[in-house]
């Protein structure tokens, strides 16, 4: 079973905010200090605790993107939807490339993030249109960082607990929003070592799967600490014909605190049938 999702999410692979006003005097020293604070602060302890940052916002609105590369060829999957970080759930609509003669669309792919799983709807051929297919994302190689086409906003910061090394480039903005860019290198099985219990599995799935633990990222945090755009860049083993296969996967984070009513699917909504390679 685990072999067979992992060949069935191959197939998906290949795939206000916060505004500064400087009024004053007073308002642009206030400026200048924050931006003394970040220089002067550890970038790689202001980034172990982003993810915390998060579960004290409660909620976000999200908007996805996943960039792969191989062959010659480059696709991208694109998402959109919102994330309790408190109970750790998530929903995403997915949208898929279409196909590379461009003529077959992708039905939109409704997934529901939660701890060690990942529930998919419009996934797979032969799957019943009210029927929900279940993942263990612990079983996965990459731990589902890569696989449903859409990185876990809670399991991409928790990618940053494993940051070894990292520099702030200093401040610029975002959609508005005033925000402080940081570069760096993020282990997972460190990031493994210290997350949730959710992502625990995961993490440490992905930092033995991929081609390297190593992940690069760029992440830009806003005044008050939270995570406002990510981008990982991971490797994985591509078979003999692919080599490594470049993913580079970015997380946008907004509207803290939208709601987030995430309900999973029953036990009799869930197809345990055999899904076809599409």
């Amino acid at each position: 079973m685990a072999e067979r999702q992992r060949r069935t999410g191959g197939a998906v692979v290949v795939a206000g905010l916060m505004v500064s006003v400087c009024v004053g005097t007073a308002g642009c020293s206030g400026g200048d200090a924050a931006a003394g604070d970040a220089r002067s602060a550890d970038p790689v302890e202001t980034l172990h605790r982003a993810a915390d940052t998060l579960v004290a916002a409660g909620s976000s609105q999200a908007r996805t993107s996943m960039e792969m590369a191989t062959g010659g060829t480059r696709v991208t999957i694109r998402g959109e939807g919102v994330y309790d970080y408190r109970r750790q759930l998530g929903r995403l609509k997915v949208l898929l490339p279409q196909d590379p003669a461009g003529t077959r669309e992708h039905r939109p792919i409704t997934e529901l993030l939660a701890p060690g799983a990942l529930f998919m709807k419009n996934r797979g051929a032969g799957v019943p249109a009210d029927k929900w297919v279940r993942v263990d994302t612990a079983t996965l190689l990459d731990g589902n960082l890569v696989t449903g086409g859409a990185t876990d906003p809670l399991a991409a910061a928790e990618v940053l607990r494993g940051t070894r090394t990292a520099t702030y480039v200093g401040e610029t903005r975002l959609a508005g929003t005033a925000v402080r860019h940081y570069r760096g290198t993020a282990d997972l099985a460190k990031a493994a070592a210290g997350a949730s219990e959710g992502n625990r599995g995961p993490l440490a799935s992905a930092a033995k799967g991929f081609a390297s633990a190593e992940v690069p990222f760029d992440v830009y945090l806003d005044e008050q600490g939270r995570i406002r755009k990510v981008r990982h860049r991971f490797s994985f083993l591509g078979g003999a014909r692919n080599g490594n296969v470049a993913v580079a996967s970015t997380t946008l984070l907004y509207d803290f605190g939208a709601p987030a009513e995430v309900r999973l699917p029953a036990a009799g909504d869930i197809y345990t049938g055999r899904i076809a390679q599409e």
